[in-house]
């Protein structure tokens, strides 16, 4: 069972959940019923209060679910008055995303990422959560005092693995370093996909490199950087090389030790020369996911770099609506433009204009003369 609240405070609000919905499809879940409550605030002890606490054990009851997911973040307090007051597990909104990163993650840097921010969340959930953590007496060659405290035992074991994968972590963070030093060294142009989850980065990467990265209609398809060469040939016979590297997409309100943990992945998109912001033209909350999108690249450092807006995903959009140019310039802000192209990763519309407008840029960057056919495309 699906429970979205509206605080009324500028907080984005789906009132018809079906972004949680996607996410806990992602997550093997069925979402059977949905319901909306609005608040001023959030009540201390069951988020909700408890009279829409007791409509949704109601309506728990009538439909059989086996869980309830809030789209919001619950405290631990929260989390656990809600689980007793309703008798089925309860998770939020962090927690459903961080299911499905564990599930997603292949590398052993995306695993290591996604064990951190787990942990980190966890640590903040054992005060009285489970019977078992009551205090023991001491055993055999103690004084029959009270032993350690097992929640304090449980909260050690966590802070010490927390402390081991950070290190390890370090030491990724490192070799990535090195990494792109040598990219660096040998002058190549880094291009970086960036943009809202199931934007279409994955498809769009595949169609620009021919490469074989998976792709999905499904949120956080793709969690492990990927990065391919990428050759734009120009008339002459000569051309460009570039690096193209597809990372993993953002969502409304990405945990912020999600986004701590996953630093160094997306390091590449910070450290990127060119950022192409894949935006799904046809999705209705189009401009809401840009605005969260640019609010991570904040977070991260990458505010700054130059970016490309690519609308994909056109071939979805009414005949009428659909754009007259694949490529134009637009103004983001007053005295910042931005070249938007239009595309389909799907069908191959705009992505020569696409090619081109990169191959632009990595001449740009370097100083180099602008092949004839790239200098008239403004």
């Amino acid at each position: 069972m699906l429970v979205g609240v509206d605080l009324g405070t500028g907080a984005a609000f789906d009132p018809e959940l079906d972004e949680l919905a996607q996410l806990a499809a992602s997550a093997g879940d069925l979402a059977v019923a949905r319901i909306t409550a609005r608040r001023k605030a959030p009540d201390p002890a069951l988020f909700v209060g408890s009279g829409k606490a007791d409509e949704i054990k109601a309506m728990v009851a009538a439909t059989s679910a086996q869980g309830v997911i809030f789209d919001q973040a619950l405290s631990p307090a929260q989390q656990r008055n809600l689980e007793r007051h309703l008798g089925v597990p309860v998770a939020d909104r962090t927690s459903l995303i961080l299911d499905i990163f564990a599930d997603r993650a292949q590398s052993f840097e995306g695993k290591l990422q996604v064990e951190l921010a787990r942990l980190q969340y966890l640590s903040t959930r054992l005060v009285r959560r489970w019977s078992h953590l009551e205090r023991q007496r001491g055993g055999i060659g103690t004084r029959g005092g009270p032993g350690e405290a097992q929640i304090e035992l449980d909260r050690r074991m966590i802070g010490d693995r927390i402390k081991t994968v950070k290190e390890r972590l370090e030491k990724v963070k490192r070799q990535r370093g090195t990494q792109r030093r040598a990219r660096e060294r040998r002058g190549t142009f880094r291009v970086s996909l960036v943009g809202y989850t199931n934007a279409g980065k994955s498809t769009l990467f595949n169609a620009l490199v021919k490469a074989r990265a998976y792709a999905a209609d499904q949120l956080f398809a793709t969690l492990d950087t990927t990065t391919r060469q990428l050759w734009l040939p120009q008339g002459d016979g000569g051309g460009v090389q570039v690096t193209l590297s597809d990372t993993v997409g953002f969502i409304r309100d990405l945990p912020h030790k999600l986004v701590e943990a996953f630093r160094a992945t997306l390091q590449e998109a910070a450290e990127a020369d060119l950022l192409l912001h894949v935006i799904d033209a046809s999705s209705e909350q189009r401009d809401e996911q840009v605005a969260e999108v640019e609010r991570v690249l904040a977070e991260i450092g990458a505010e700054s770099v130059p970016q490309m807006l690519v609308y994909n995903k056109c071939d979805r959009l009414d005949p009428g609506l659909r754009p007259r140019a694949e490529a134009d310039w637009i103004e983001v802000h007053p005295g910042l433009r931005r070249r938007r192209v239009f595309t389909s990763a799907l069908t191959g519309q705009g992505l020569d204009p696409l090619r081109a407008a990169i191959a632009e840029a990595a001449f740009a960057a370097r100083g180099a003369p602008l092949p004839n056919e790239l200098s008239t495309l403004e």
